[in-house]
């Protein structure tokens, strides 16, 4: 069974065009009034006649990822097989859920996700505010999930397989503007295989209600703690390896070195003697060391991405 999500907030001019887009190897349709001001949820009731559609409606707004829950919950409970996402707004082609399910069911991933950025052409329709905030988040995100793979973190354009959502802490992942990004982090702490779909945006000139501005500081510190709480579980707790050496030792050298070699210079300044050349390289040694091993502790967690799904490991 193929389940489909669509959050409903301020999509009164093109839910319904996103529904009637909708082919038949879906089975189920979960609409989510986000406590929506204009009432898409009574507007859906009131023109859609898709046997398949069922409305949600929230008392008061839960944000995008607020939304996506109450549908995947509703979808566990009606038994879906594969669960899809797609934004009310028709900024995503529902012609293409067909490509994000199929990699699930046939047991190459766990969760699918849209890429934006498979051909230069596709970002000439994009927003430059979006171009530039995803640019900042993707390095960002990508660290601190583990999906070094991804090339389009904050694309809202995904299927998942019921298996591994049930796996999921959903009442953990953050309801607002970080869902996505912090699902992958989610993901990732189960080792679920994330593959990328490519897909071509529609946005028709329209500005964004999301203002980067406003939400990065708090994606970059989420980001951070993330990024954090991952490492620690993943290269501490669940596994010690020689990466965890590296990056344990490479930190701690370049910590030392770059604060000694602070303090040398400030102490050069104010004195007006000039470092020896074995003060600069007690300082500048360990830098180069913690450097080299550091880099070589992300090579190593960019080629740990996970590879076997697990939907597959559990048919086995």
């Amino acid at each position: 069974m193929i389940a489909v999500v669509v959050p409903c907030y301020r999509v009164v001019d093109r839910v319904l065009s996103v529904l009637s887009g909708i082919g038949p190897e879906v089975d189920a349709i979960f609409c989510v009034d986000d406590a929506c001001p204009d009432h898409s949820g009574e507007l859906i009731l009131r023109e859609c006649t898709d046997s398949r559609v069922t409305v949600i409606t929230h008392e008061r707004n839960r944000g995008v990822g607020g939304a996506v829950i109450t549908g995947y919950r509703a979808a566990l409970k009606a038994g879906a097989t594969v669960v899809v996402k797609i934004d009310g707004d028709y900024q995503m082609d529902p012609g293409l859920i067909p490509c994000f399910t199929g990699p699930i069911l046939n047991g190459r991933a766990d969760y699918t996700k849209g890429n934006r950025f498979t051909k230069p052409g596709d970002l000439r329709g994009m927003p430059a505010v979006r171009l530039f905030g995803n640019s900042v988040l993707s390095l960002f995100i990508k660290f601190s999930s583990g999906y070094w793979n991804v090339l389009d973190p904050t694309n809202g354009y995904t299927a998942i397989h019921a298996d591994v959502l049930r796996r999921l802490p959903l009442d953990r992942v953050s309801e607002r503007y970080f869902f996505e990004s912090d699902l992958l982090f989610h993901l990732r702490m189960i080792d679920a295989v994330v593959m990328d779909m490519p897909i071509t945006a529609k946005y028709d000139g329209e500005s964004s209600s999301l203002r980067w501005w406003k939400v990065l500081p708090g994606f970059i510190l989420r980001s951070i703690r993330n990024s954090f709480v991952r490492l620690f579980y993943s290269y501490l707790i669940k596994d010690f390896s020689l990466a965890t050496l590296m990056l344990i030792l490479g930190f701690m050298l370049l910590t030392f070195g770059s604060i000694f070699g602070v303090i040398r210079w400030l102490q050069s300044i104010s004195t007006g003697i000039s470092a020896s050349a074995g003060t600069v390289m007690l300082a500048g040694l360990p830098v180069i060391i913690g450097l080299q091993l550091l880099l070589g502790f992300l090579g190593y967690d960019i080629s740990s991405v996970p590879r076997t799904p697990l939907s597959s490991l559990k048919k086995n």
